[in-house]
């Protein structure tokens, strides 16, 4: 651990020596930029599937979910990541970066278990669709989010319980950190994975199957035209939240080796993780227009005007 100190309080010394220098004030400008629109992004999705009753459905509700993980993210994380890593860490360290790498792992840790409980939804919905109305209610979506939050707030409270022991940890202890970041990490994370590969299996053989009626095939276009379009949204979410947070999840696996190198690259790594949190509501408002439509009425004031929370905004 001595030498993660020495290390992001060199690179911190290195990159901004003095509050005067440009670089940190272009940086800070940057990522201020980057905190507000990851703030006021997640807060039209959550406000907007609050407000709106036509979104309240599970799959939203799980959507809702992840809002506040990555609304948290803007509000806490960004502020800490850009005290840690503008500024030296040496003397700070048992409390800010501790602070910070617990919040991460826990905001990490809660948006991966969501998107878990995401592809669920969407498994029942493209490959049972009969049942899944039954099996998908509006309460197992809350329960499923309740659930990765908790799971999330536990992992978060081991690893800022295990700062104070990692300067004497031995080998056993090494062994559990790199096994909690299997159970954590990559076991939802093949999950994920598995989940839509076979959503993308029973979808393609389902459009290859289509042999009905003209009205039942029109019936049967309309009905997973929506599902295929929230699948088609939800797995870009899914493919671009693991290309950025799967970096950060591996170095974590590799932080007992005490490598120069590891921690080098950490602090870009973790910037590259917690940006993912901007892109969600941009992704929304491009593919789903009820929520752009949403958007637009917050945006405009319009939900202020009078009662319009039973709006369709299909």
């Amino acid at each position: 651990m001595e030498l993660f100190n020495v290390t992001v309080n060199t690179v911190s010394f290195l990159l901004c020596d003095s509050q005067k220098n440009k670089l940190c004030v272009l940086l800070y400008v940057v990522l201020s930029s980057f905190m507000l629109l990851t703030i006021c992004g997640n807060l039209l999705v959550i406000i907007s599937i609050i407000y709106f009753r036509y979104l309240h459905t599970p799959t939203n509700y799980l959507i809702l979910s992840m809002a506040v993980a990555d609304l948290l993210i803007g509000a806490l994380i960004f502020p800490l990541s850009m005290t840690v890593s503008l500024k030296p860490c040496l003397y700070i360290y048992s409390l800010l970066c501790n602070l910070r790498s617990t919040m991460d792992v826990t905001m990490g840790v809660s948006s991966l278990l969501n998107l878990c409980c995401i592809s669920v939804d969407r498994y029942y919905a493209v490959c049972h669709p009969l049942i899944y109305k039954t099996k998908i209610t509006d309460c197992v979506a809350m329960k499923m989010g309740l659930g990765s939050w908790a799971v999330a707030i536990l992992c978060g409270i081991f690893v800022f319980l295990l700062f104070f022991i990692l300067d004497e940890c031995d080998t056993s202890c090494v062994f559990a950190l790199i096994a909690a970041s299997v159970v954590v990490y990559y076991i939802p994370t093949i999950v994920l994975l598995f989940m839509y590969t076979k959503i993308l299996v029973v979808a393609l053989r389902q459009a290859r199957s289509i042999h009905n009626t003209i009205s039942q095939n029109t019936k049967s276009k309309a009905v997973s035209s929506t599902e295929r379009k929230a699948t088609k949204t939800l797995t870009i979410v899914i493919g671009i939240f693991l290309i950025f947070w799967v970096p950060l999840f591996l170095s974590y696996s590799f932080v007992p080796l005490d490598s120069f190198i590891l921690y080098v690259l950490l602090e870009p790594f973790n910037w590259f993780a917690i940006s993912n949190s901007m892109l969600n509501p941009f992704i929304y408002a491009f593919f789903y227009t009820w929520f752009r439509r949403a958007f637009k009425m917050i945006i405009s004031g319009k939900i202020f005007q009078g009662d319009v929370t039973n709006i369709k905004l299909h």
